[in-house]
């Protein structure tokens, strides 16, 4: 095959080496997903369509449903980097035994403290952003009124930044919790003003959810309130409106991993987790939220599962089941749930063609791989049993780049023997091991099941 490299986009080694690493661990890489997008179109445009809405005052929720290695992480990834090239404001978070989205022991506020860390922006895309949309928000008043033609040592230029600043702020008074959350940023303003780094430092303590008690917050700030697992989702409406007062597109919150909910012994403490995603779900269909989008991925089971999974709660199920002219290859994309169809055979091909180009260019050598290659391998993965229905772009890329390394460190060994040679084995099918991981000690009350020796160990004839 003609050498392509002089028509392919020069990739730096910084970000070659991220992707490479990445996605041979299994993992998502943060960076360097336009060099390596295949595919998902139609659903790329079904949120894109979303992300309008939310940009004219509007808000969404969509979950993306999917098998384990599926790709939802990566179509996560490819809608955070545009919603921020527009723009966008972006806080993500994985759920966890530790983070849900209600908790009585602290689980929904660490859920919230995870998003505000990772509070994301075009300029600060790996998070942290807090104190710098802040700041840039102070800043960007300062210049329109300067902009007005009053200079910074006229009297009256603290007097203008005051009425626009404050124009800001009373916009919230009208939201739940929206005084204090008013109170604060005025706080924050002063102490900005002032050079008061201190009380700054304390504002973003208390708006990042690390205040332990009201007692606490009163002594250091003067406020009779805390953020607590209740209410940690209407101070994530309040960002929303005031992040696009202050200049910013909208917020987009992305939540995965929610098979963490579905793993939930108690099931009472899993209703409770549904009741709060109905809550968010109802607020941004009923206009309750604006300027925000939700997304929440989740694997098959711990969506549509009737016992443990969110359609098990009656009310999330009639909204969100499919309708009866769903089907595969004809999906609607504008429903509340999107499916996600395996990528081809085809469509894989292609990405394998472009590692191919990036993992020559990272490690300087001249990629000899010939498209029919890139076609045998395609064709051996293909060709495994129950390939069509549990293979998933994760298998086939660990599988793919393990070849690339062995053929880097072995040029003189041939594709097609190495193929069918012991050297290369295929990547472990994680679909069935992660859904085994997921049941594994679970039965439909929560607890072991019944036929582990476990339960049988004080039995005596």
């Amino acid at each position: 095959m003609e050498n392509k490299n002089n028509t392919t986009r020069k990739i730096p080694k910084r970000i070659a080496s991220t992707v490479i690493q990445s996605l041979k661990g299994g993992v998502v890489p943060r960076i360097g997903l336009p060099y390596i997008t295949v595919g998902r179109k139609n659903e790329i445009d079904a949120l894109l369509h979303d992300v309008d809405i939310i940009a004219d005052g509007g808000a969404s929720f969509r979950f993306i449903n999917g098998k384990y290695g599926s790709g939802k992480s990566f179509l996560l990834q490819t809608i955070r980097n545009y919603v921020m090239d527009k723009g966008f404001v972006v806080v993500d978070a994985d759920l966890s035994p530790d983070r849900r989205l209600h908790g009585n022991k602290g689980q929904g506020l660490a859920t919230y403290k995870e998003l505000i860390q990772n509070m994301s922006t075009k300029t600060r895309p790996e998070g942290g952003a807090l104190t710098l949309i802040l700041d840039k928000w102070i800043q960007n008043v300062q210049s329109q009124v300067v902009a007005e033609g009053i200079m910074p040592d006229s009297d009256s230029f603290s007097i203008e930044v005051e009425k626009k600043i404050f124009a800001v702020i009373s916009s919230m008074n009208e939201l739940v919790h929206g005084f204090d959350f008013a109170k604060l940023l005025t706080m924050y303003y002063r102490s900005y003003i002032d050079g008061d780094e201190d009380t700054k430092a304390k504002v973003i303590k208390w708006l990042r959810g690390e205040y332990i008690n009201k007692t606490e917050a009163k002594a250091e700030l003067g406020v009779n309130i805390v953020i607590t697992d209740d209410d940690w989702y209407e101070y994530m409406k309040l960002f929303a409106r005031f992040l696009q007062q202050a200049g910013y597109t909208g917020m987009m919150i992305m939540i995965d991993e929610l098979v963490n909910i579905y793993k939930i012994p108690n099931s009472i403490t899993r209703q409770y987790n549904y009741e709060k995603m109905l809550t968010m779900y109802n607020d941004t269909l009923q206009g309750k939220a604006r300027y925000l989008g939700f997304i929440m991925c989740g694997t098959p089971q711990s969506i549509e599962d009737p016992r443990r999974g969110v359609y098990s709660y009656e009310a999330l199920r009639s909204r969100l089941a499919d309708g009866k002219f769903s089907k595969e290859g004809a999906r609607d994309m504008l429903a509340p749930v999107i499916r996600l169809e395996p990528l081809t055979a085809e469509e894989m091909l292609v990405l394998c063609g472009k590692l191919c180009e990036i993992h020559s260019q990272l490690y300087g050598y001249e990629n000899n791989l010939s498209d029919n290659d890139l076609a045998v391998f395609i064709r051996i993965e293909y060709g495994r049993i129950g390939a069509d229905s549990h293979i998933t772009p994760r298998e086939v890329i660990r599988d793919f780049i393990e070849l690339l390394d062995i053929l880097y460190q072995r040029p003189d060994i041939n594709v097609e023997t190495l193929l069918s040679s012991d050297e290369f084995s295929y990547a472990k099918d994680e679909l069935a091991q992660q859904e085994d991981d997921v049941t594994s000690g679970l039965r439909i009350d929560g607890g072991q099941k019944p036929d582990e020796p476990g339960n049988y160990a004080e039995f005596r004839l």
